[in-house]
Parts: structure tokens; sequence; C-alpha cells
């Protein structure tokens, strides 16, 4: 999938298979024949470390290419680590038409992309995402960043990547939480701008957990939810509009995050803000009260939390209404459903007084009771 956006920017996105095979050349003619900095996740490196060397010593000079394992994790998603990413490429002797490589997650993609754009004032930088998050959202973004200053993602920068290559295969290696989260970013694009996705997904919520290898319903699913980031980036891609649909999800989720010590997972607390913002929407008359329920039921039969005891207080989203405010240039912009597969903007603070939000948290903490005990996997 290519993009190109109005002000020039052209990146693209691969959905590959068997990447790390010798015997396809998609990943060494990305790199082309640039000497490489890989960082892996400790993850990747036990399940496929070797196989990514094994594939650099193929098709470049030992000396051109290195390898490190960057600790992974939100608590290491900071400035001190894209630090050590640039003393590592440095040590490396990385000059200006080398290549940053990360291959993992999402907090790996976003620490080697913020640091190939600040090293040497920016050099190249390729991704490989192993998580289904990655596939579906960092991996065909252009927003790189760490947390700083008790906010997630305080320091960014916008720096395409030079590839992004997404082989599902690597998804069978994650264990179901991950996959969940996922799906969490696939429902946020579903519920705001596909009814089509949406009741695919309602047919099949264990999409990406079935046994076996994917087949065509997960390629439909994983090529839609990357089809629609990439049409809603693509327009306003350095986010000079800071009213986003798929901004869905991230206005109390960054809260929840951190004031939780990031105990629950990015997809969870995702989860958890879509469900507060169908109820926001229903409780505005935005959303139809069938919808909004076929919404939560959806969150529920993928296995996400619906509410979060720890950070769900009025006082704590009405934190996460102001700090959103704070970061969009004034106005709240929270992302709701006016009907599934089609989304609205609440833009004034004051359509989401403390009182409202306390009624949305009391259904959603009754709601999640009738799930009974969660235990989060690990």
């Amino acid at each position: 999938m290519d993009l190109l956006a109005p002000d020039g920017t052209e990146y693209r996105v691969d959905l590959v298979d068997d990447v790390l095979s010798p015997r396809n050349p998609l990943l060494a003619e990305r790199l082309e024949g640039r000497r490489t900095v890989a960082f892996v996740s400790p993850n990747v490196d036990r399940l496929y470390g070797d196989r990514l060397r094994t594939y650099l010593g193929t098709y470049m000079d030992a000396s051109d290419w290195s390898l490190t394992v960057l600790p992974t994790g939100e608590h290491n998603k900071t400035l001190a680590s894209a630090e050590w990413v640039c003393e590592v490429a440095k040590r490396s002797g990385l000059d200006r038409n080398g290549v940053l490589l990360g291959m993992g997650g999402g907090v790996l993609a976003d620490v080697v992309g913020f640091s190939a754009s600040v090293y040497a004032r920016g050099v190249r930088h390729a991704r490989i995402n192993t998580t289904l998050v990655g596939q579906v959202d960092v991996g065909v973004g252009v927003k790189t960043g760490v947390n700083s200053l008790g906010s997630k993602n305080m320091l960014g920068t916008y720096h395409p990547p030079h590839a992004s290559l997404c082989d599902q295969g690597l998804l069978a290696s994650l264990p179901e939480r991950e996959l969940r989260c996922g799906l969490a970013e696939i429902a946020k694009l579903a519920m705001v701008l596909d009814l089509e996705l949406f009741t695919t997904l309602e047919r099949c919520p264990d999409v990406f957990l079935r046994d076996g290898a994917p087949g065509q319903l997960e390629t439909h699913v994983m090529r839609t939810a990357m089809r629609l980031m990439m049409e809603q980036l693509c327009p306003n891609l350095r986010e000079h509009d800071l009213a986003r649909l798929v901004d869905f999800g991230h206005t109390f989720s960054p809260v929840i995050e951190t004031a939780g010590g990031h105990r629950l997972k990015h997809g969870e607390a995702v989860a958890v803000d879509m469900a507060l913002s169908c109820l926001i929407a229903r409780h505005l008359g935005l959303l139809r009260a069938d919808e909004c329920e076929r919404a939560l039921d959806l969150i529920r039969r993928s296995g996400l939390p619906l509410y979060d005891p720890g950070t769900c207080t009025p006082e704590l989203m009405a934190d996460a209404v102001r700090a959103a405010r704070q970061r969009r240039g004034g106005r709240l912009n929270l992302v709701v459903p006016s009907a599934l597969g089609a989304g609205a903007f609440v833009e004034s603070p004051e359509d989401v007084p403390e009182r409202l939000l306390t009624a949305a948290l009391a259904e959603l903490e009754t709601a999640e009771a009738a799930n009974g005990p969660r235990e989060l996997a690990r």
C-alpha cells in the first residue's frame, strides 16, 4: 500500500509473507545495501533473532550491519532509551546514509523511529512490525514518540518510515492478550468508520485468535484496517487538523494507562475509552441505545475490558478531558460513534460535565461486573 500525502510525503507499507526467509529479498531491497543498525525487543530476539541475523548476513557484509536487543515495555519508552539507541548507532559508525531497523511491537517502533528522527538530524528507519497493534496502527503511521514528564508520548516527531513490513505469520507467536489489544485498535476503526468491518468483527470476534495460519478472513480484516488508517492519515499526516476520527479511544486511555502504572496494556485502555465514549454518545443523544449496546457487546466478546476500577473515577476522567483539550488546541474533539460505522466530534468540554462522566462510569462498572471476575492474561 502506497501513501502520498498532499504535502508530498510518500511512504509504503507492505503486507508480506515470510519476511525473514532468505528467499524473500523484500527487506534487503528496502534496506538498499545501506549500513544497518538493527534493534529487536527481547521476545523478538528469542523468537526471531537468529533468523534476522541469518537474513542480514545473507544479503550484507558482516561489517555493514549490527543487531542489538532493546528493552521494551512502556516503562522503557523513554528519552534515555532513545539516547541509548543513538549511542549504539554512533558506536556502530552509522552515518547520514544509514538505516535504523526496528523489529518488534509499537514501543520499539516508537523509540527507534524517534531516535532515527533526531540522530544526525534525521536518518532513514525501517520497521518489521511483529504485533497486531503494530501492523494495523503504529506500522502504518508516521508518528514517533517517547513518554516523558508524566505523559504518554509527550515527546515525539513525524518521521515516515523508509519501509514498514507486516508479516501476519509473525502474529502466531503472540500471546492472546497482545492479539486482543490489536483487536481493540481494529474495533476502533470499525466503530467510527466502517459498518462492514464492524459486522465482520461481530460475526467473528475471535479473528486472529483462531488456530492455524492466517486465512482470507484475517487478511481481509488486516487490509481493511490498514486501508482505513492510511485513508484517514493521508490528508492530515502531520495533524494540522487536530480533529481526527482515528483518535477514537484515545481521549481517556492515556490517563487510564499512566495513572494505572501501565497495568493495562494500550489496547485494553483503548477498549475502556471506547466503552466510555459510546455511553457518553448515548447520554448526549448522538448514538442509539441499541447501537451502543452492540458496540459494548463487541468489546466484551473480544475479551477486552469495559471498565478499570483503579482509574475509572470521575476525577481522573475529568483530568483526561482537560489534558485532551490542552493537546488538541483548546478543543476537546472527543470522538464518539454517531452510528455504527460513523463518527462525530464532541468539541466542548462543557458537553462532558463530571456528572455525565459519573453516570457513564457507574453504568460501565455495572456492565463489567456482569461479566464476572476478569484476570489479565500475561
